[in-house]
């Protein structure tokens, strides 16, 4: 004989409010993210040329290309947010839907460690994007003092 068990995990329960609040400083640090990227775009686009005349060409491709795919699953994940944010009146219809809250709450959670892994790579790469930009401008000033 096969017991089930009926194990519930326990998830706090946030209000409405909460949870709006977190859905807008996703939205805010999304829009935040887009903005440093064209700034990140823009500083690669500005030295080009001189990652490839430092040989770090072969270096840079990879982060560059790693840049672009976070770029599109910024509007991507920015897309989601807005989508969870407009879903949120089922948490204030003052209807008893518990499955439908459930699943809200599981997709907020979802949500959240998504941004939280987005925002991990994305912190990545821009750390590798200025460590090598840095090297360049680096090595630009030396050969400028050299000569």
């Amino acid at each position: 004989m096969e017991t089930k068990s009926n194990k519930r995990k326990f998830r706090e329960w946030f209000s409405a409010d909460e949870l709006h609040e977190e859905s807008k400083r996703w939205s805010s640090e999304l829009k935040f993210a887009r903005d440093e990227q064209k700034f990140l775009n823009q500083m690669v686009k500005d030295y080009t040329l001189d990652i490839i005349d430092s040989d770090m060409f072969k270096t840079v491709q990879p982060v560059v290309a790693s840049l672009n795919k976070l770029e599109k699953d910024l509007v991507d994940l920015f897309k989601k947010v807005q989508l969870h944010e407009n879903q949120l009146q089922i948490m204030v219809d003052e209807v008893n839907q518990e499955k439908m809250e459930e699943a809200y709450l599981d997709t907020h959670n979802d949500l959240g460690k998504e941004i939280e892994d987005y925002f991990v790579k994305y912190r990545d790469s821009k750390t590798k994007i200025f460590n090598i930009v840095s090297n360049v401008i680096k090595r630009k000033k030396q050969k400028r003092l050299l000569n």
